[in-house]
């Protein structure tokens, strides 16, 4: 089934009775080419891309839960490539080039909007900080505006220029950034997936890992045994349980990411705005609700629910960054498992055992990662050999030391990044 304009058009006005779901439901098999651990994001477009790219079928995606319903449905949907560091930077440039084909590749509409997105600063220092940044990402083939004071006015009249604790000096322009919906990423990988053959199985959590003399032999489920010849663990917050499931102890942390969305108001923001001093970023989703977010919870946790303290925290950064929307009424909230690492970039590497892989450590980068982190995670599992773009995203740099990417400049603490 193709998605059309004039399809969309015929179904409006027959009832829309004529649309088939979206992707098989399949029952497992006793045996795959390939299992991916992890229906999100990640885990679904590394199916699509081995499928795709690499002509491997014989793979099934074993979701706990349902599709959607993890990370992948709980994020604030930025998509941006405004990275620094040499290894980050090549990654997620790569990654914004697949947003920008997703739609036609995938035939379905993931509502991405190139609005833009501003990074604000407010002292000489971060000022000079970001014209760095903005030079490392045209040198990188991307794009970068480094805006004065009277610049930022021109695009966010409505923010708080007269703040005195925190001055707008400037920020950094990023055109191509912007946002997506959630859902309809998952979904059209999903489908995507489901169309080459992959089998899309929920309701299925691991339970075990199967290792025999140092090779991966499969997995044990809710559901049974099922044999494979390759496994990937995509899991995001719950990368380090599964992980010891193979007797690994992986150097991340998991945390609680919060984000928050209002009534819907008349559409005053166009951009995504991100808040340097509060760490506190927003946009306006198609619906008009506000959706904005900042710091995780700085104590580990796979509680999903988030804590008071840090919602406080966040609603005063949003206030004194643009007083207006004290009062908008907040309608909702919900929590991500986020997986830290120590230097704030992932992981996508093999392991010590034989036909086990890893996709992990995405910090704050998860959504805007999902096409280039299925993309190098499916060469890696396909071919063995690691995809240029995310080369650098050893798992050994942490026992070794070389070539850590501590992109933010914080330190080793997960928390922090």
């Amino acid at each position: 089934m193709r998605f059309s304009g004039l399809r969309v058009l015929r179904e409006g006005l027959t009832g829309n009775k004529g649309w088939a779901p979206h992707w098989r439901d399949a029952e497992p098999k006793a045996e795959y080419d390939a299992i991916i651990i992890g229906g999100g994001g990640h885990g679904l477009s590394t199916a699509y891309y081995l499928a795709k790219n690499h002509g491997m079928t014989n793979i099934a995606v074993l979701e706990k839960g349902y599709i959607g319903g993890g990370n992948v449905g709980r994020n604030t949907t930025i998509v941006r490539a405004n990275y620094m560091q040499p290894g980050n930077s090549e990654f997620y440039s790569h990654s914004l080039k697949l947003w920008e084909g997703m739609e036609q590749d995938l035939n379905y509409n993931a509502m991405h909007s190139q609005r833009g997105i501003i990074n604000l600063c407010h002292s000489d220092g971060q000022r000079d900080a970001f014209a760095r940044r903005g030079n490392m990402m045209i040198a990188q083939g991307d794009d970068a505006e480094l805006l004065d004071r009277e610049g930022v006015r021109k695009y966010l009249p409505y923010l708080d220029f007269d703040n005195v604790r925190f001055p707008i000096y400037g920020g950094l322009l990023h055109r191509r950034g912007g946002t997506a919906r959630h859902d309809a990423v998952a979904w059209g990988y999903a489908r995507g997936a489901s169309d080459r053959g992959v089998d899309i199985i929920q309701q299925c959590e691991v339970t075990g890992i199967d290792i025999e003399n140092g090779q991966v032999r499969g997995v044990q489920t809710t559901r049974g045994a099922i044999k494979a010849k390759k496994v990937g663990i995509v899991v995001a917050g719950r990368s380090g349980q599964v992980a010891a499931m193979a007797g690994m102890r992986l150097p991340i942390e998991s945390h609680i990411l919060q984000a928050f969305v209002t009534e819907g108001i008349k559409p005053v923001i166009d951009h995504v705005v991100s808040f340097g001093m509060g760490h506190f970023y927003i946009s306006q989703s198609d619906k008009g609700g506000l959706v904005f977010g900042g710091d995780l919870d700085f104590y580990a946790s796979y509680a999903s629910r988030g804590n008071m303290p840090m919602m406080e925290h966040v609603m005063e950064a949003g206030i004194t960054l643009m007083p207006m929307i004290g009062k908008a009424k907040v309608l909702r909230s919900w929590g991500g498992i986020m997986d830290m690492t120590p230097d704030g970039s992932p992981i996508i590497d093999k392991t010590d055992t034989e036909g086990l892989f890893i996709d992990c450590g995405w910090c704050y980068g998860g959504f805007k990662a999902v096409p280039g982190s299925g993309f190098s995670f499916a060469h890696l599992m396909g071919t063995g050999n690691h995809h240029a773009p995310a080369a650098r995203f050893r798992l050994d740099r942490f026992r070794t030391g070389r070539g850590i990417m501590d992109e933010e400049a914080t330190g080793s603490q997960h928390n922090l990044h």
